[in-house]
């Protein structure tokens, strides 16, 4: 009876570890340049100490975590407006009550370098797994998650003033004949 128990114990602790090797993630979207999204998963690779986002089960980017810089999370709300609209050619009062409900999209930054070169990878994470990403993420990284919270709109006046000291910062062409 205690060689069993030894037995099923081993069992455990050997699947526990080998469990401990790679963490996935299903509900997460990859951002690209043209901010289009696809489905895709994170991986949280310790044996290969590695974090790699997985599109249509081709890697499509490995990231060792030693060159991971830092992480940032924030989410943002917006009212499904087009979506109550499309419900209200149906029902008008269906789709007012859709108007007024609001989405929350979580968001996760990763900043990195590759051959020094810094960059960012952007995640859309999904409402059941954020909270749960987080908490993986220096878990298996050893490196925190800064918490931004809510993404704070940029009015006309700050996008004016971005736009200008891009302008200053920019060298002044020479004009020579």
């Amino acid at each position: 009876m205690k060689q069993a128990i030894a037995i099923c114990l081993m069992i455990f602790t050997l699947l526990s570890l080998s469990v401990a090797e790679e963490t996935t993630f299903r509900g997460v979207k990859v951002v690209d340049a043209r901010n289009k999204q696809a489905d895709a998963n994170l991986i949280f690779n310790d044996t290969d100490k590695k974090l790699v986002v997985r599109v249509a089960d081709r890697d499509f980017m490995t990231i060792p975590y030693d060159q991971l810089d830092k992480a940032s999370y924030e989410y943002t709300k917006k009212h499904r407006i087009t979506a109550g609209a499309l419900v209200m050619i149906a029902s008008l009062g269906a789709g007012a009550v859709v108007m007024l409900t609001s989405s929350k999209s979580h968001w996760l930054y990763v900043d990195y370098r590759e051959q020094n070169v810094p960059k960012t990878l952007v995640l859309r994470m999904d409402k059941k797994d954020y909270k749960d990403i987080m908490a993986a993420y220096p878990a298996h990284t050893g490196k925190e998650v800064e918490n931004l919270g809510k993404a704070q709109k940029k009015s006309k006046k700050d996008k004016n003033k971005e736009q200008q000291q891009t302008k200053a910062s920019q060298p002044a062409a020479s004009t020579t004949s």
